[in-house]
Formats: C-alpha cells, structure tokens, sequence
C-alpha cells in the first residue's frame, strides 16, 4: 500500500505511515453502516418498554408476597417502591419517545415539501449586488503546484 499524502510505499493498513505520519485507511474493509437517530429511537422504545414491563412486575411480585407481613425487612419495601419509580421514569421516557417520533415524521414531510418548492436563490447578476461585489482580480494569482515547487527544488540543486 502506498500513502496517499507523501507517496511512501509498503505501508499496511490501518496504521500510521512511517514516513508522513499520516493514518492509513484500509479500503478494502466493508464501512460500518451508520445508524439514522430513527434507528435509535426504535431501540429507546422497545428498551424503555421492557424496562418497564420488568421493573412493574418485579414491584407487583414484591408487594403481593411481602406486603402485610410479619417481619418483612424495610429493605423489601425499598426496593418495591424504587421498582415503581423506575416503572414511572420509563413510561414517561417511553411517551417521550413517542412525540420524538412524530417530530421525526413530521420533519420529514417538511423536507418533501421543500424539494417541491425549492429556496429561490437571488439573481447575482442583479445590479444591486453587483455594487455589493467587487470584481475578481487574477493579475496576482500564485498557483501552488507541488510540481513547481519540486521543480524550483531540483533546480536550484543541480545548480549546486
């Protein structure tokens, strides 16, 4: 493999160049596919919805075998009630989700409509921007060719 920046070759992939520096991309590797944000708000919602099936019927479970009886440690009923809290934050987690959704969809049906009616962009040759700008001036225009500037190298070393 050669690096693309200075052009040094047997370098291996997915390290650093010897020579530059420069970090060496292996291209013959599948890319990661990239997840959408609505990707992850289907996991958020099925995850939050198992959380609180759970931590529901784990509180349920708690209360009907211990409530009520003699020598129930108070951390039995701790735990309960913190089960029921964390069955409280995931719905209204999950209802959050939901409305993120539909801000989603709703967004979306913005972006079609907007390819429909496309942004008008302003005329440049309109005169009123054109008092605005100035014209380009080239006159003093450097290019910056790594061949020329390689050239004026061997150049000024063959002189030597």
């Amino acid at each position: 493999m050669f690096c693309p920046k200075c052009g040094k070759a047997d370098q291996q992939p997915e390290t650093f160049c010897r020579q530059c520096g420069n970090y060496l991309l292996d291209y013959d590797k599948p890319a990661k596919r990239r997840h959408t944000p609505e990707d992850h708000i289907k996991a958020n919602t099925v995850l939050n919805l198992l959380t609180a099936i759970t931590s529901l019927v784990l509180a349920i479970l708690l209360y009907s075998v211990f409530l009520g009886k003699q020598d129930t440690p108070v951390l039995i009923y701790v735990t309960a009630g913190f089960l029921t809290a964390m069955f409280f934050w995931q719905v209204q987690t999950f209802w959050r989700t939901i409305l993120l959704k539909k801000h989603f969809k709703k967004k979306k049906i913005e972006g079609v409509n907007r390819t429909e009616n496309p942004i008008k962009v302003p005329n440049l040759e309109a005169p009123e921007i054109k008092e605005l700008l100035n014209e380009a001036d080239f006159s003093n225009n450097v290019s910056a060719s790594v061949i020329e500037n390689t050239t004026r190298k061997l150049k000024v070393r063959n002189s030597k």
